[in-house]
């Protein structure tokens, strides 16, 4: 351990560093790093950085530290070569440095939101000055990336260590800071291709190696990053955002030039055989898919770490393998954090995970366990499962089967119940299903409106106008008047869970003829419209579907009253009769007009 410039202590204690210290420091470094003189001090100023509790005296170490190691790696002391006095100084250095990369990243979870910014600032200000030294060195002259000094980054950003700070009384609850997401996603994530790609590889190893037993917060953290990914490239062309500036060069294309001796294998990595899950991405190319374009030409498990970057190909690999990875995560149990992780993902599924996989059918097995789960997570795994269905061919046969199940009970009193009618409107919407599957449905929520809310109630109605307008086989369920019985002999199967076997085509919408008599104007009226005629195209849902009990409460407030109620009423004499006899009266000495009617009800006698 080299000697400190500071003075002993007799015990640990905070120490109040003093600016000009700071300063004093800071000079003596950086002259000794661009003279070839003694780093001594640098121990002394990560010292201060660790036993300072004051933000903003902390706040002027690290930068201080960061100019520091800024104009050592600048003077090529971490570039490897030399004798065996320089292998020292060399892994002397690196050792400091790690230590401070620790402050930094434990300063991620920091109770100071500017400490915070300013870790992620100079972690990645340090990657870059670190991945650009590499390259110069780079034997071949191929630019590098500093993966080892990435690792740390992410994994403070999934794993979330507390702060160093001694007076930071934040409880580490190992979740990732709020201002710390948005920062690094708008800054880098979505910025930079070179960031996004190495992020999502280093992502799915950190999931690979921590368990979730141990690191509950890992799969949260990772999903609220990756769910805010909105520009993810589709073409190869979008592929021109840098945050290492010589990442940004074309990369050789002749096949020689790169085979196993990866680039990246200049710089401490443990990521032995991933070439391996590389391969398990790749397709053939189609013919009517083969045309003029940028990206790199080649197998995904054959390319360097630099073609990757410059491959489409490549960028959709490694977003496949990390929510392959993700999702099972997601669903580890049914508690309500599970299901409200498996709800995030599954909302954004179709339009934000689907088009980029590989192969969208990769996540069938999960989509299709989520489905069986039953509740909201279910009814929003259906609309990925149908996608799937119906952009890349997925067969199901019991999909309908599926959805004709979640019309139970509960389904009209959630909170969820107009995204249901969204996604059902878009399920039933093929002219081409059977009269009968759709008599099931039609015919199942017309008995569940009997004990449905008012607003359940008028979503149900201008739904069931649109399937029968869509197809006319089912208007003879609505012409059945000759039966006044009817009712009572109901031929539709209830309990039935095959929507094609319930009879429902022979049956009729009773329950919404019975909805003319509700007790809420809106709905009455609204039921009358089965007793037109069919003009209408139709009716656009989005205008049902956001009644609650405080609209439809609103809207009959601001009702204009045609006609004024009747306030008053014939008096009667003797509304409470309870002796009309004269006779008996008079026996009884009771007087026809001093009787207390009320007592009388009481007299038991």
């Amino acid at each position: 351990m080299p000697a400190s410039s500071l003075p002993p202590s007799a015990k640990k204690r905070k120490v109040k560093p003093d600016a000009d210290l700071v300063k004093k420091l800071e000079v003596q470094i950086t002259d000794a790093a661009t003279n070839d003189g003694s780093l001594n001090p640098l121990v002394d100023l990560l010292n201060l950085a660790q036993g300072t509790s004051d933000p903003a005296d902390l706040s002027k170490i690290i930068y201080s530290l960061y100019r520091v190691f800024v104009v050592i790696t600048c003077s090529d002391k971490l570039a490897p070569g030399g004798g065996d006095a320089a292998k020292q100084v060399r892994k002397w250095i690196w050792e400091r440095l790690d230590a401070f990369v620790h402050i930094l990243v434990g300063l991620l979870q920091d109770e100071e939101s500017a400490l915070r910014k300013s870790a992620l600032d100079i972690l990645f200000s340090l990657l870059r000055h670190l991945s650009s030294s590499l390259s110069k060195v780079s034997p071949d002259g191929r630019p590098q990336f500093h993966h080892s000094h990435f690792k740390h980054i992410v994994r403070g950003l999934l794993i979330c260590p507390p702060s160093p700070r001694s007076s930071s009384n934040r409880t580490c609850e190992g979740k990732l800071m709020p201002d710390v997401r948005d920062h690094f996603v708008a800054t880098w994530l979505s910025v930079y291709d070179d960031v996004r790609w190495c992020f999502l590889r280093e992502a799915s190893s950190v999931l690979s190696r921590f368990p979730a037993a141990e690191y509950p917060n890992l799969a949260a953290n990772l999903l609220c990053l990756v769910d805010r990914l909105t520009t993810f490239p589709t073409e190869a062309s979008e592929l021109n955002a840098w945050w290492i500036p010589e990442l940004g060069e074309k990369p050789f294309v002749r096949g020689d030039k790169f085979g196993a001796d990866d680039e990246e294998d200049l710089v401490v990595s443990d990521t032995e055989n991933e070439d391996d899950w590389r391969k398990f991405f790749d397709e053939q190319p189609k013919a009517k898919d083969i045309k003029r374009t940028t990206d790199i030409k080649g197998r995904v498990h054959q390319l360097s770490f630099h073609q990757s970057l410059h491959s489409l190909k490549a960028h959709r690999a490694v977003f496949t393998r990390m929510w392959l990875s993700l999702l099972p995560r997601l669903s580890l149990d049914t508690s309500d954090t599970s299901r409200s992780l498996a709800i995030r993902a599954l909302n954004i599924m179709h339009r934000g995970i689907l088009p980029h996989l590989t192969r969208a059918i990769l996540v069938m097995d999960w989509i299709g366990a989520c489905v069986d789960t039953g509740g909201t997570v279910g009814l929003l795994a259906l609309n990925a499962l149908f996608t799937l269905m119906k952009d890349y061919n997925l067969d199901y046969p019991q999909f309908y089967t599926r959805l004709y199940a979640f019309l139970d009970k509960d389904i009209l009193h959630l909170k969820h119940r107009a995204r249901f009618f969204r996604l059902t409107e878009l399920f039933l919407s093929s002219t081409h299903l059977p009269a009968a599957l759709l008599a099931s449905f039609v015919k199942r929520l017309s008995r569940l409106s009997l004990s449905a809310p008012p607003a359940a109630i008028i979503m149900i109605i201008p739904f069931t106008y649109n399937i029968l307008k869509r197809h006319p086989a089912l208007m003879k369920m609505i012409h059945r008047a000759d039966d006044d019985h009817e009712p009572l002999n109901d031929t539709y199967i209830a309990n039935e869970a095959n929507p094609n076997a319930t009879n429902a085509i022979n049956s009729s919408l009773w329950e919404l003829l019975s909805h003319r008599k509700h007790y809420d104007t809106a709905v009455s009226t609204l039921a009358r419209i089965f007793e037109e005629a069919f003009t209408k195209p139709g009716y656009s849902m989005e205008d049902f579907l956001d009644h609650t009990y405080g609209t439809l409460l609103e809207n009959e407030l601001q009702r204009k009253i045609k006609k004024e109620p009747a306030l008053a009423t014939e008096l009667v004499q003797d509304p409470f009769p309870l002796c009309t006899d004269p006779a008996i009266e008079a026996d009884e000495g009771i007087a026809s007009d001093s009787r207390d009617v009320i007592s009388e009800l009481w007299a038991f006698d």
